[in-house]
Protein backbone atom coordinates (compact mmCIF):
# COMPACT_ATOMS: atom_id res chain seq x y z
CA UNK A 1 0.00 0.00 0.00
CA UNK A 2 2.78 2.78 1.04
CA UNK A 3 4.53 2.02 -2.25
CA UNK A 4 1.73 2.72 -4.15
CA UNK A 5 1.22 5.95 -2.46
CA UNK A 6 4.38 8.18 -4.23
CA UNK A 7 3.14 7.05 -7.41
CA UNK A 8 -0.51 8.05 -6.64
CA UNK A 9 0.76 11.43 -5.31
CA UNK A 10 2.43 11.96 -8.34
CA UNK A 11 -0.52 11.12 -11.02
CA UNK A 12 -2.81 13.64 -8.48
CA UNK A 13 -0.35 16.35 -8.82
CA UNK A 14 -0.23 16.06 -12.47
CA UNK A 15 -3.82 16.02 -13.02
CA UNK A 16 -4.17 18.89 -10.69
CA UNK A 17 -1.25 21.03 -12.86
CA UNK A 18 -3.23 19.71 -15.71
CA UNK A 19 -6.55 21.12 -15.22
CA UNK A 20 -4.25 24.47 -13.55
CA UNK A 21 -3.06 24.91 -17.25
CA UNK A 22 -6.54 23.91 -19.01
CA UNK A 23 -8.11 26.60 -16.67
CA UNK A 24 -5.65 29.32 -17.91
CA UNK A 25 -6.36 28.47 -21.97
CA UNK A 26 -10.20 29.88 -21.15
CA UNK A 27 -11.40 32.97 -21.47
CA UNK A 28 -15.00 33.89 -20.14
CA UNK A 29 -16.99 36.29 -22.54
CA UNK A 30 -18.39 35.34 -26.01
CA UNK A 31 -15.32 35.04 -28.57
CA UNK A 32 -15.54 37.52 -31.56
CA UNK A 33 -17.27 36.41 -34.44
CA UNK A 34 -17.90 39.43 -37.06
CA UNK A 35 -21.72 39.96 -38.02
CA UNK A 36 -23.48 39.43 -41.28
CA UNK A 37 -24.38 42.23 -43.41
CA UNK A 38 -26.94 42.46 -46.31
CA UNK A 39 -24.86 43.86 -48.38
CA UNK A 40 -25.40 43.50 -52.08
CA UNK A 41 -22.68 41.53 -54.28
CA UNK A 42 -22.90 44.66 -56.64
CA UNK A 43 -23.66 47.72 -57.24
CA UNK A 44 -26.57 48.73 -59.18
CA UNK A 45 -25.45 52.08 -60.89
CA UNK A 46 -22.50 50.63 -62.28
CA UNK A 47 -22.96 47.32 -64.39
CA UNK A 48 -20.99 43.93 -64.48
CA UNK A 49 -18.70 43.61 -61.67
CA UNK A 50 -14.89 41.87 -61.32
CA UNK A 51 -14.20 39.35 -58.70
CA UNK A 52 -11.86 41.20 -56.00
CA UNK A 53 -10.95 40.49 -52.44
CA UNK A 54 -9.09 43.73 -51.02
CA UNK A 55 -9.29 44.90 -47.52
CA UNK A 56 -8.54 48.42 -45.48
CA UNK A 57 -4.97 47.07 -44.85
CA UNK A 58 -4.19 47.15 -48.62
CA UNK A 59 -2.31 50.68 -49.21
CA UNK A 60 -3.72 53.28 -51.29
CA UNK A 61 -0.73 54.65 -52.72
CA UNK A 62 -1.38 57.99 -54.34
CA UNK A 63 -4.61 57.78 -55.62
CA UNK A 64 -4.67 61.49 -56.53
CA UNK A 65 -2.11 60.92 -59.34
CA UNK A 66 -4.65 59.65 -61.41
CA UNK A 67 -5.68 62.76 -62.70
CA UNK A 68 -2.43 63.54 -63.78
CA UNK A 69 -2.03 66.71 -62.49
CA UNK A 70 1.86 67.80 -61.28
CA UNK A 71 1.01 70.68 -58.75
CA UNK A 72 -2.05 68.91 -57.56
CA UNK A 73 0.88 66.03 -56.80
CA UNK A 74 3.01 67.60 -55.23
CA UNK A 75 0.29 69.84 -52.51
CA UNK A 76 -1.22 66.39 -51.50
CA UNK A 77 1.75 64.94 -50.47
CA UNK A 78 2.37 67.88 -48.32
CA UNK A 79 -0.96 67.00 -46.18
CA UNK A 80 0.36 63.80 -44.91
CA UNK A 81 3.77 65.94 -43.90
CA UNK A 82 2.62 69.08 -42.30
CA UNK A 83 -1.52 68.69 -41.82
CA UNK A 84 -1.79 69.75 -38.16
CA UNK A 85 -5.33 67.57 -38.03
CA UNK A 86 -3.54 64.76 -39.26
CA UNK A 87 -0.54 65.12 -36.44
CA UNK A 88 -3.49 64.93 -34.11
CA UNK A 89 -4.91 61.73 -35.40
CA UNK A 90 -1.40 60.12 -35.48
CA UNK A 91 -0.64 61.54 -31.91
CA UNK A 92 -4.04 59.34 -31.30
CA UNK A 93 -3.10 56.36 -32.69
CA UNK A 94 0.41 56.52 -30.17
CA UNK A 95 -1.81 56.32 -27.33
CA UNK A 96 -3.61 53.69 -28.29
CA UNK A 97 -0.36 51.82 -29.07
CA UNK A 98 0.55 52.70 -25.54
CA UNK A 99 -2.79 51.44 -23.97
CA UNK A 100 -1.94 48.03 -26.08
CA UNK A 101 1.41 47.19 -24.60
CA UNK A 102 0.29 48.44 -21.36
CA UNK A 103 -2.38 45.85 -21.12
CA UNK A 104 -0.52 43.22 -22.23
CA UNK A 105 2.12 43.71 -19.56
CA UNK A 106 -0.74 42.20 -16.96
CA UNK A 107 0.63 38.99 -18.87
CA UNK A 108 4.40 39.46 -16.61
CA UNK A 109 4.73 39.74 -12.73
CA UNK A 110 6.06 42.74 -11.51
CA UNK A 111 9.15 42.91 -10.14
CA UNK A 112 10.28 45.38 -7.24
CA UNK A 113 12.69 46.69 -4.51
CA UNK A 114 12.59 47.64 -1.17
CA UNK A 115 14.88 49.76 0.62
CA UNK A 116 14.59 51.23 4.24
CA UNK A 117 16.24 51.80 7.44
CA UNK A 118 14.56 52.43 10.85
CA UNK A 119 15.81 53.87 14.55
CA UNK A 120 13.76 51.35 17.13
CA UNK A 121 13.78 50.52 20.63
CA UNK A 122 11.66 49.25 23.48
CA UNK A 123 11.56 50.62 27.24
CA UNK A 124 10.63 53.40 29.28
CA UNK A 125 12.18 56.19 27.53
CA UNK A 126 11.77 57.51 24.22
CA UNK A 127 16.09 57.53 23.64
CA UNK A 128 17.21 55.78 26.82
CA UNK A 129 15.04 52.52 26.62
CA UNK A 130 16.47 49.56 26.56
CA UNK A 131 17.32 47.29 23.02
CA UNK A 132 17.72 50.93 21.20
CA UNK A 133 19.70 50.44 17.59
CA UNK A 134 19.54 50.62 13.88
CA UNK A 135 17.40 48.78 11.50
CA UNK A 136 18.16 48.55 8.27
CA UNK A 137 16.33 46.07 5.31
CA UNK A 138 16.54 45.27 1.32
CA UNK A 139 14.60 43.37 -0.37
CA UNK A 140 13.36 42.47 -4.08
CA UNK A 141 9.72 41.52 -4.52
CA UNK A 142 7.39 40.14 -7.18
CA UNK A 143 4.14 40.22 -7.64
CA UNK A 144 2.02 38.26 -10.36
CA UNK A 145 -2.09 38.01 -11.13
CA UNK A 146 -2.78 34.24 -12.65
CA UNK A 147 -4.92 35.12 -15.88
CA UNK A 148 -7.57 31.97 -15.10
CA UNK A 149 -10.21 33.35 -16.51
CA UNK A 150 -8.84 34.71 -19.03
CA UNK A 151 -9.80 38.31 -17.98
CA UNK A 152 -6.49 39.97 -19.12
CA UNK A 153 -6.42 38.43 -22.37
CA UNK A 154 -10.09 40.16 -23.08
CA UNK A 155 -7.95 43.16 -22.07
CA UNK A 156 -5.90 42.63 -24.24
CA UNK A 157 -8.20 41.89 -27.23
CA UNK A 158 -10.19 44.95 -26.33
CA UNK A 159 -6.50 47.57 -26.07
CA UNK A 160 -5.51 45.57 -29.42
CA UNK A 161 -8.75 46.19 -31.47
CA UNK A 162 -9.20 49.38 -30.54
CA UNK A 163 -5.42 49.91 -31.38
CA UNK A 164 -6.62 49.14 -35.09
CA UNK A 165 -9.91 51.02 -34.60
CA UNK A 166 -7.34 53.89 -34.43
CA UNK A 167 -5.01 53.13 -37.02
CA UNK A 168 -8.29 52.78 -39.21
CA UNK A 169 -9.28 56.33 -38.09
CA UNK A 170 -5.61 57.60 -38.88
CA UNK A 171 -6.40 56.46 -42.16
CA UNK A 172 -9.48 57.66 -42.60
CA UNK A 173 -8.33 61.01 -41.36
CA UNK A 174 -5.39 60.60 -44.04
CA UNK A 175 -7.53 60.17 -46.69
CA UNK A 176 -10.49 62.24 -45.84
CA UNK A 177 -7.92 65.32 -45.57
CA UNK A 178 -6.38 64.41 -49.13
CA UNK A 179 -9.49 63.56 -50.53
CA UNK A 180 -10.61 67.21 -49.33
CA UNK A 181 -7.36 68.93 -50.44
CA UNK A 182 -8.01 67.54 -54.10
CA UNK A 183 -11.69 68.90 -54.29
CA UNK A 184 -10.83 72.43 -52.90
CA UNK A 185 -7.85 72.43 -55.66
CA UNK A 186 -10.33 71.27 -58.73
CA UNK A 187 -12.94 73.81 -57.21
CA UNK A 188 -9.93 76.76 -57.07
CA UNK A 189 -9.05 75.05 -61.04
CA UNK A 190 -12.78 75.79 -62.11
CA UNK A 191 -12.94 78.79 -60.48
CA UNK A 192 -10.09 80.32 -62.63
CA UNK A 193 -12.16 79.00 -65.31
CA UNK A 194 -14.97 80.96 -64.49
CA UNK A 195 -12.54 83.74 -63.71
CA UNK A 196 -11.03 83.71 -67.62
CA UNK A 197 -14.93 83.25 -68.79
CA UNK A 198 -15.68 86.06 -66.84
CA UNK A 199 -12.66 88.41 -67.93
CA UNK A 200 -13.45 87.48 -71.92
CA UNK A 201 -17.14 88.19 -71.75
CA UNK A 202 -16.45 91.56 -69.72
CA UNK A 203 -14.45 92.45 -72.89
CA UNK A 204 -17.10 91.44 -75.08
CA UNK A 205 -20.06 93.33 -72.80
CA UNK A 206 -17.24 96.70 -73.36
CA UNK A 207 -17.13 96.14 -77.10
CA UNK A 208 -20.84 96.04 -77.16
CA UNK A 209 -21.32 98.85 -75.14
CA UNK A 210 -19.04 101.14 -77.10
CA UNK A 211 -21.10 100.05 -80.16
CA UNK A 212 -24.31 101.06 -78.51
CA UNK A 213 -22.83 104.16 -77.91
CA UNK A 214 -21.49 104.85 -81.29
CA UNK A 215 -24.54 104.25 -82.89
CA UNK A 216 -26.06 106.57 -80.44
CA UNK A 217 -24.21 109.19 -81.43
CA UNK A 218 -24.98 108.49 -84.66
CA UNK A 219 -28.44 108.81 -84.19
CA UNK A 220 -28.96 105.00 -85.16
CA UNK A 221 -29.34 103.58 -81.81
CA UNK A 222 -32.00 104.50 -78.75
CA UNK A 223 -31.01 105.30 -75.17
CA UNK A 224 -32.07 102.61 -73.70
CA UNK A 225 -29.89 100.09 -75.65
CA UNK A 226 -26.99 101.93 -73.95
CA UNK A 227 -28.31 101.66 -70.55
CA UNK A 228 -29.12 97.84 -71.30
CA UNK A 229 -25.65 97.52 -72.41
CA UNK A 230 -24.09 99.39 -69.38
CA UNK A 231 -26.38 97.30 -66.79
CA UNK A 232 -25.37 93.83 -68.13
CA UNK A 233 -21.28 94.89 -68.00
CA UNK A 234 -21.48 96.19 -64.90
CA UNK A 235 -23.57 92.88 -63.25
CA UNK A 236 -20.57 91.13 -64.97
CA UNK A 237 -18.01 92.43 -63.43
CA UNK A 238 -19.65 92.58 -60.09
CA UNK A 239 -20.08 88.51 -60.86
CA UNK A 240 -16.40 88.71 -61.09
CA UNK A 241 -15.16 90.07 -58.28
CA UNK A 242 -17.31 87.78 -56.28
CA UNK A 243 -16.00 85.14 -57.95
CA UNK A 244 -12.51 86.10 -56.96
CA UNK A 245 -13.52 86.53 -53.32
CA UNK A 246 -14.26 82.62 -54.01
CA UNK A 247 -10.61 82.17 -54.93
CA UNK A 248 -9.18 83.32 -52.44
CA UNK A 249 -11.03 81.47 -49.80
CA UNK A 250 -10.21 77.99 -51.46
CA UNK A 251 -6.80 79.45 -51.36
CA UNK A 252 -6.79 80.03 -48.02
CA UNK A 253 -8.30 76.35 -47.24
CA UNK A 254 -5.60 74.68 -49.35
CA UNK A 255 -3.00 76.87 -47.35
CA UNK A 256 -3.94 75.22 -43.83
CA UNK A 257 -4.33 71.43 -45.60
CA UNK A 258 -1.07 71.63 -46.14
CA UNK A 259 0.08 73.05 -43.16
CA UNK A 260 1.13 76.69 -43.71
CA UNK A 261 -1.01 80.07 -43.20
CA UNK A 262 -2.49 82.10 -45.84
CA UNK A 263 -0.23 84.65 -45.96
CA UNK A 264 2.87 82.27 -47.07
CA UNK A 265 0.86 80.67 -49.98
CA UNK A 266 -0.28 81.36 -53.02
CA UNK A 267 -1.51 79.21 -55.86
CA UNK A 268 -0.98 80.92 -59.59
CA UNK A 269 -3.79 80.16 -62.37
CA UNK A 270 -2.35 78.45 -64.97
CA UNK A 271 -3.76 76.47 -68.04
CA UNK A 272 -6.01 74.02 -66.35
CA UNK A 273 -5.43 70.68 -68.62
CA UNK A 274 -8.28 68.18 -67.45
CA UNK A 275 -7.96 64.25 -67.03
CA UNK A 276 -11.19 62.55 -64.97
CA UNK A 277 -9.99 59.16 -65.16
CA UNK A 278 -12.38 56.70 -66.47
CA UNK A 279 -14.15 54.70 -63.59
CA UNK A 280 -13.87 51.16 -65.22
CA UNK A 281 -17.45 48.87 -66.28
CA UNK A 282 -16.53 45.85 -63.57
CA UNK A 283 -15.11 47.36 -60.03
CA UNK A 284 -15.99 45.00 -56.99
CA UNK A 285 -18.50 45.80 -54.10
CA UNK A 286 -16.02 44.52 -52.03
CA UNK A 287 -13.90 47.35 -52.51
CA UNK A 288 -16.12 48.68 -49.82
CA UNK A 289 -14.13 46.80 -47.27
CA UNK A 290 -11.10 48.73 -47.53
CA UNK A 291 -12.80 52.32 -46.40
CA UNK A 292 -11.04 52.88 -42.99
CA UNK A 293 -14.45 53.93 -41.27
CA UNK A 294 -15.83 50.71 -42.26
CA UNK A 295 -12.73 49.14 -40.63
CA UNK A 296 -12.98 51.07 -37.60
CA UNK A 297 -16.83 50.62 -36.95
CA UNK A 298 -15.69 46.55 -37.55
CA UNK A 299 -12.80 47.07 -35.04
CA UNK A 300 -14.59 49.09 -32.53
CA UNK A 301 -17.48 46.31 -31.95
CA UNK A 302 -14.65 43.50 -31.82
CA UNK A 303 -13.39 45.64 -28.81
CA UNK A 304 -16.64 46.05 -27.56
CA UNK A 305 -17.16 42.43 -27.98
CA UNK A 306 -14.32 41.34 -25.83
CA UNK A 307 -15.08 43.97 -22.43
CA UNK A 308 -17.79 41.43 -22.27
CA UNK A 309 -15.71 39.13 -21.30
CA UNK A 310 -13.81 41.66 -18.41
CA UNK A 311 -17.11 42.37 -17.06
CA UNK A 312 -17.41 38.56 -16.72
CA UNK A 313 -14.31 37.78 -15.63
CA UNK A 314 -14.84 39.68 -12.43
CA UNK A 315 -17.64 37.79 -11.58
CA UNK A 316 -14.69 35.00 -10.25
CA UNK A 317 -12.29 35.55 -8.02
CA UNK A 318 -8.68 36.63 -8.84
CA UNK A 319 -5.61 34.06 -7.80
CA UNK A 320 -1.90 35.44 -7.06
CA UNK A 321 1.22 34.50 -6.55
CA UNK A 322 3.53 37.36 -4.40
CA UNK A 323 6.64 37.05 -2.57
CA UNK A 324 10.21 38.56 -1.52
CA UNK A 325 13.86 37.74 -0.90
CA UNK A 326 16.31 40.07 1.31
CA UNK A 327 18.26 40.99 4.44
CA UNK A 328 18.35 42.80 7.35
CA UNK A 329 21.28 44.36 9.51
CA UNK A 330 22.02 46.43 11.83
CA UNK A 331 24.46 48.84 9.73
CA UNK A 332 23.97 49.69 6.02
CA UNK A 333 27.68 48.31 5.77
CA UNK A 334 26.74 44.90 6.80
CA UNK A 335 23.28 44.80 4.84
CA UNK A 336 24.44 42.98 1.99
CA UNK A 337 26.73 40.63 3.99
CA UNK A 338 24.14 39.91 6.75
CA UNK A 339 23.69 36.24 7.47
CA UNK A 340 20.10 37.02 8.70
CA UNK A 341 17.96 36.56 5.57
CA UNK A 342 14.14 36.99 5.11
CA UNK A 343 11.95 35.94 2.65
CA UNK A 344 8.73 34.77 1.81
CA UNK A 345 6.25 33.41 -1.16
CA UNK A 346 2.61 33.12 -0.88
CA UNK A 347 -0.78 32.81 -2.92
CA UNK A 348 -3.98 35.01 -2.73
CA UNK A 349 -7.29 34.46 -3.74
CA UNK A 350 -10.01 37.38 -3.22
CA UNK A 351 -13.30 37.67 -4.61
CA UNK A 352 -16.37 39.70 -4.27
CA UNK A 353 -18.92 37.76 -2.38
CA UNK A 354 -22.02 40.31 -2.61
CA UNK A 355 -22.18 43.81 -4.42
CA UNK A 356 -25.70 44.73 -4.48
CA UNK A 357 -25.49 44.44 -8.75
CA UNK A 358 -22.62 46.15 -9.66
CA UNK A 359 -21.03 43.39 -11.69
CA UNK A 360 -23.98 42.23 -13.18
CA UNK A 361 -24.94 46.19 -14.38
CA UNK A 362 -21.32 46.37 -15.79
CA UNK A 363 -21.43 42.96 -17.57
CA UNK A 364 -25.23 44.28 -18.76
CA UNK A 365 -23.34 47.64 -19.81
CA UNK A 366 -20.61 45.70 -21.76
CA UNK A 367 -23.37 43.89 -23.60
CA UNK A 368 -25.24 47.27 -24.79
CA UNK A 369 -22.62 48.83 -25.70
CA UNK A 370 -21.77 45.69 -27.95
CA UNK A 371 -24.90 46.18 -29.19
CA UNK A 372 -24.76 49.83 -29.71
CA UNK A 373 -21.08 49.24 -32.26
CA UNK A 374 -22.74 46.14 -34.17
CA UNK A 375 -25.68 48.61 -35.30
CA UNK A 376 -22.98 51.52 -35.85
CA UNK A 377 -20.82 48.98 -37.94
CA UNK A 378 -23.52 47.69 -39.90
CA UNK A 379 -25.03 51.68 -40.17
CA UNK A 380 -22.03 52.47 -41.88
CA UNK A 381 -21.58 49.94 -44.30
CA UNK A 382 -25.35 50.57 -45.31
CA UNK A 383 -23.98 54.49 -45.37
CA UNK A 384 -20.64 53.81 -47.66
CA UNK A 385 -23.20 51.59 -49.79
CA UNK A 386 -25.25 54.47 -50.84
CA UNK A 387 -22.16 57.29 -50.88
CA UNK A 388 -20.68 54.75 -53.54
CA UNK A 389 -24.16 54.26 -55.44
CA UNK A 390 -24.67 58.51 -55.40
CA UNK A 391 -21.18 59.26 -56.74
CA UNK A 392 -21.18 56.11 -59.34
CA UNK A 393 -24.79 57.68 -60.63
CA UNK A 394 -23.07 61.16 -60.40
CA UNK A 395 -20.31 60.30 -62.05
CA UNK A 396 -22.08 58.71 -64.93
CA UNK A 397 -25.33 61.15 -65.59
CA UNK A 398 -22.82 63.76 -65.21
CA UNK A 399 -20.89 62.98 -68.20
CA UNK A 400 -23.95 62.39 -70.41
CA UNK A 401 -25.09 65.72 -68.81
CA UNK A 402 -21.82 67.26 -70.12
CA UNK A 403 -22.44 66.31 -73.72
CA UNK A 404 -25.81 67.92 -73.93
CA UNK A 405 -24.64 71.15 -72.29
CA UNK A 406 -21.83 71.68 -74.83
CA UNK A 407 -23.61 70.83 -77.76
CA UNK A 408 -26.21 73.79 -75.68
CA UNK A 409 -23.01 75.74 -75.47
CA UNK A 410 -21.97 75.61 -79.00
CA UNK A 411 -25.60 76.78 -80.30
CA UNK A 412 -25.48 79.25 -77.50
CA UNK A 413 -22.73 81.31 -79.25
CA UNK A 414 -24.24 80.93 -82.43
CA UNK A 415 -27.17 82.21 -81.96
CA UNK A 416 -25.22 85.12 -80.43
CA UNK A 417 -23.54 85.90 -83.71
CA UNK A 418 -26.04 85.65 -85.40
CA UNK A 419 -28.11 88.27 -83.09
CA UNK A 420 -25.52 90.84 -82.91
CA UNK A 421 -25.39 90.81 -86.90
CA UNK A 422 -29.05 91.06 -86.91
CA UNK A 423 -28.61 94.05 -84.31
CA UNK A 424 -26.24 95.65 -86.94
CA UNK A 425 -28.34 95.28 -90.01
CA UNK A 426 -31.46 96.89 -87.53
CA UNK A 427 -33.58 93.81 -87.47
CA UNK A 428 -33.70 93.57 -84.00
CA UNK A 429 -33.75 95.49 -81.14
CA UNK A 430 -30.45 95.40 -78.82
CA UNK A 431 -33.05 93.52 -75.69
CA UNK A 432 -32.78 90.36 -78.16
CA UNK A 433 -28.98 90.84 -78.43
CA UNK A 434 -29.03 91.03 -74.40
CA UNK A 435 -30.31 87.98 -74.11
CA UNK A 436 -28.65 85.76 -76.54
CA UNK A 437 -25.44 86.93 -74.48
CA UNK A 438 -27.00 85.88 -71.11
CA UNK A 439 -28.06 82.90 -72.65
CA UNK A 440 -24.69 82.01 -74.09
CA UNK A 441 -22.68 83.09 -70.57
CA UNK A 442 -25.25 80.95 -68.82
CA UNK A 443 -24.42 77.89 -70.97
CA UNK A 444 -20.31 78.43 -70.61
CA UNK A 445 -20.84 78.90 -66.91
CA UNK A 446 -22.99 75.70 -66.76
CA UNK A 447 -20.56 73.94 -68.70
CA UNK A 448 -17.64 74.76 -66.32
CA UNK A 449 -20.01 74.28 -63.35
CA UNK A 450 -20.62 70.64 -64.63
CA UNK A 451 -16.69 69.89 -64.88
CA UNK A 452 -16.02 70.66 -61.32
CA UNK A 453 -18.65 68.44 -60.17
CA UNK A 454 -17.67 65.42 -62.37
CA UNK A 455 -14.41 66.24 -60.57
CA UNK A 456 -15.35 66.26 -57.01
CA UNK A 457 -18.09 62.87 -58.11
CA UNK A 458 -14.82 61.09 -59.02
CA UNK A 459 -12.57 62.39 -56.00
CA UNK A 460 -15.54 61.42 -53.84
CA UNK A 461 -16.48 57.90 -55.48
CA UNK A 462 -13.05 57.42 -54.79
CA UNK A 463 -12.88 57.65 -51.36
CA UNK A 464 -15.87 56.16 -50.81
CA UNK A 465 -14.11 53.33 -52.04
CA UNK A 466 -11.10 54.06 -49.78
CA UNK A 467 -9.11 55.17 -52.37
CA UNK A 468 -9.18 54.45 -56.17
CA UNK A 469 -10.61 51.90 -57.77
CA UNK A 470 -7.61 50.03 -58.66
Amino acid sequence: MGAMAGPIRIHLRSCAFSLLFLLAGCAVGPDYRKPEVAAPAAYKEAGTWVVAKPSDTVPKGKWWEAFRDPVLNGLAEQVEVSNQSLAAAAARYRQAQAATAGARSSYFPVLGYDVNGQRQGQGTGLVTGSGVGNRYTAELNAKWEIDLWGGIRRQVEAASAAQQASEADLNNARLSLQAQLVTNYFLLRVADMNVALLEDTVKAFETSLKMTQNRYVGGVAAKVDVVQAQAQLASTQASLVDLRATRASLEHSIAVLIGKSPAEFSLEPVRFEVHIPDVPPGVPSTLLERRPVIASAERSMAAANARIGVATAAYFPSIGLSGYYGSTASATSRLLEAPFRIWAVGADLAGTIIDFGARSSQADLARAQYDEQVANYRQAVLAGLQEVEDNLASVHWLAEETQVEEEAARAARESVTLTVNQYKAGTVSYLNVVTVQATQLSEEARLVTLLGRRLSATVSLMRALGGTWE
